[in-house]
């Protein structure tokens, strides 16, 4: 036998009467739960992405950026010194196409990575870390035009 006091309703059973249009506290306050007024409540109406009531939206208000100049940018694909390492003989673009190093045909070495075999490579760029690398490892460097 159970104490009266003690009697509850079953969990899941009960549930908060929803107290439409009593104010903002309610947390439906506003619209009483009813949404907007006008394309926001009509039904297939739909304000398209990034559109800002009228006002330029933020995406044309804030400075453009990205541009390279297409006169002066950089063509030249880079390749470490520390890939070299896995190639034998004599290095050029086409030794490097093959081995899947690079796509294009103008070649800056860097580097990045340590070099211990002896090597010739022809590239059209190095950097100058790149150059006494290859140098103190016995190897030769040739720039291509």
């Amino acid at each position: 036998m159970s104490i009266l006091s003690q009697l509850s309703p079953k969990e899941g059973s009960t549930h908060y009467r929803k107290r439409v249009g009593r104010g903002i506290g309610s947390g439906l306050g506003g619209y009483s739960g009813k949404g907007g007024k006008g394309q926001t409540q009509r039904s297939g109406g739909s304000i398209r992405r990034g559109f800002e009531g009228g006002q330029t939206p933020l995406h044309r208000r804030l400075p453009k950026f990205g541009f390279t100049n297409v006169a002066f940018a950089s063509t030249h694909e880079i390749v470490n010194i520390g890939q070299l390492d896995a190639l034998s003989g004599e290095i050029n673009p086409e030794t490097l196409k093959k081995a899947g190093l690079i796509h294009g045909t103008r070649i800056k070495v860097l580097a990045k990575g340590e070099i211990k075999k002896s090597h010739t490579v022809k590239a059209h760029m190095f950097s100058e870390a790149a150059k006494k690398a290859i140098e103190a490892a016995g190897g030769k460097v040739e720039i291509l035009k």
